[in-house]
Order: C-alpha cells, then structure tokens, then sequence
C-alpha cells in the first residue's frame, strides 16, 4: 500500500487528519544548486532559471517526496530593505540596514511587508515555483521555506544567534512586524503553488506558557492562509536545545501544523527528546552532520537509530534542519529517503 500512495495523496490525508501509511520524505536541499550550477550563492539566489535547472538535477539523484523550490533564512530580511554582505560563500551574510538603529530596535525607513512581498527575490522564488509546478506536474510535492517569527526579529533587531537570547530582548514591534511580513510572503508562495511551507525558527527563546500563546496567535494568520490553499504548514526548530527548552509549552498546545523538531547529532537519544506526552502531527529534522562523509555514521548505523526513532515517534514528515550544506552525502541521503519511504 505505501508504494501506491503518492506524496500529494499522503498530503491530502495529512490534511484532513489522517495519519499517514509512511512518513513523508522531505529534506532541504536547496543551496547545493549553487556549487552545481557553479554559481556565487548570491548570484544563485537571484537567478530562476539556475535554481530550476539545479533543483531538477538535484531530484533526479535524491528522489525525495518534495523538491526544497526556495530556502534562505535572510530572504525576508532583504526584502524589508537590508543588504546583504557575503564574506565567503558558505557563511551566513552579514544584514545592513539602511538606518541601523540601537541594538534590539527596529531599524528606520522598512519597506511595509506588502512591498516586502514584492521584492525582487521574492519574485525569483515564485517563478521557481511556479515553473517547477509546470515541469515537474503533479509527481512531488513544492516545498518553500520562511522564516519564524523570532528568527526574523532577531534579524530586525541585531540579535546575535550564538546563544538564544532571551524573550525580553524581543520587541513587540519587531515580533509584529516579522509575522505580517512572513504571512504576506507565505502567501505569494501558496498562491504560486507550493505545498507546504516551512516556517523556520533557528532563534528561539525560552517561552512561559503567555508568551507561546502570543507567538502561536501570531503565526495563526500564517497557518489558516496556507492550509486555504490546501497546502501544509511545517513549524521547524532548527536547534535541538531551544526546541528542547520549550517542550513542555509547545506540547501543551493545539497545533494546526506538523512540529518538527531536530533531532540531536547523536540521534540514538532523540526519541525521549523529541516524543509529545499524546499523538500529534510530529515531524523529525535530522542533523545536517549525519550525512558529511568525514562525520556520518556507517550508514546500517544510521539506519538502525533512525528505524528506533521512527518506530518511537511515528513521524508524519522526516526533513533536515535546515538547507543542507554542500559537503552532503548526497548518496547517503538519498538511501535513508529510500529507507523511510518502504
């Protein structure tokens, strides 16, 4: 029977409230484009035809459940009016912002979030998938990813992510304006025809039970315009110990989304990490090192922790947290997909 249901079947039934048969198969492999087309990532990132071209490569190997059409944690950033500095083509770039103001404030002269939605990049990754929609017809699912609220403020505000920095760094204005602007961006990607979005909170404090209640009202918005379009909204915490921190609160929640938290490096542990106190839709990210060559397990290794896992958690999707860098075990990837989708 798994091998008879496809993923947009699987999807529907996700929708609906039906546990899935199989998790689906959802890593995020977006960036790897980039080394293949031989591209700058900046330049990658700017170029629809490049990213298409790549993602179609990039499936052909992997032949995962969905193809990651536009993943990049400062697109929402930028298209608010930062620029964007590389130092070296796989760090993180630095945010300028045309009127800095003091750390934790929001900087002066924003463009709205409607015109954020507007926004050069933004058009790049809706022609992606619009023409990955065209190409690739009904086979896999189109995955598109933004940030979370928390992420994107702390992008406005100049927190640094080495350390989680706590909820009263957090200005409710920039908490605001994160969340219109990641609704508003969400909804070009639906409307182009994406079938999930990933909201990705990589900075996340510490919440009491008020202050998830306010972050999960903000993403309400967010969720009821993706799930209008039929699509699936995924809330991935990109980092084991923030996620970990809040478990008590997030579990103590209703979700209308798949949360889906990374699994620890050394994921034989991340079943009692990870498992919600009643059945949810729980997915599991796994960790980008799991699959470099000069750190991955053997991969029968590998593949008993993730069997352990799946029979703990009965994940409803299995993903990576976050894009995966281009040092990937592609191959190896590619075996764990075929894995869970028996």
């Amino acid at each position: 029977m798994n091998g008879i249901l496809t993923p947009r079947q699987i999807l529907k039934g996700l929708l609906l409230g039906t546990p899935p048969a199989r998790p689906l198969f959802l890593p995020i492999v977006f960036s790897l484009g980039a080394e293949i087309e031989n591209l700058k990532l900046a330049a990658f990132l700017g170029n629809a035809t490049k990213i298409t071209n790549s993602l179609r490569q990039i499936r052909t190997h992997l032949r995962s459940d969905g193809v990651a059409c536009y993943f990049d944690l400062h697109l929402e950033a930028e298209a608010l009016g930062a620029t964007l500095q590389y130092a070296a083509n796989h760090q993180p770039p630095a945010l300028q912002w045309p009127r800095r103001a003091a750390i934790g404030e929001l900087p002066e002269g924003l463009r709205s979030p409607e015109d954020a939605a507007k926004s050069s990049r933004v058009t790049v990754a809706v022609e992606v998938i619009q023409r990955l929609k065209s190409i690739l017809r009904d086979e896999p699912l189109l995955l598109a990813g933004v940030c979370g609220p928390f992420t994107l403020a702390a992008h406005l505000a100049d927190l640094r992510p080495a350390n989680a920095p706590p909820r009263e760094d957090f200005s409710d204005s920039a908490l605001e304006l994160a969340a219109v602007t990641i609704t508003q961006i969400a909804t070009k990607f639906v409307e182009a025809g994406a079938n999930a979005i990933f909201i990705q909170e990589s900075i996340f404090p510490v919440l009491s039970a008020a202050h998830c209640d306010v972050w999960a009202g903000s993403l309400a918005p967010a969720f009821n315009i993706i799930r209008f379009y039929e699509a699936l909204p995924v809330l991935l915490f990109s980092d084991e110990n923030s996620f970990a921190a809040n478990r008590e609160v997030l579990f103590a929640r209703n979700w209308d989304c798949v949360l889906c938290p990374a699994l620890p490096e050394s994921i034989s542990s991340a079943a009692e990490i990870a498992s919600p106190p009643n059945r949810a839709n729980i997915g599991i990210a796994l960790p980008p090192a799991a699959f470099q060559p000069a750190l991955s397990a053997a991969p029968e290794n590998l593949a008993q922790s993730l069997h352990t896992i799946m029979m703990e958690l009965r994940p409803v999707l299995v993903t990576t947290a976050g894009d995966v860098p281009a040092s990937t075990d592609i191959k190896l990837l590619a075996r764990v997909g075929e894995a869970i989708r028996r």
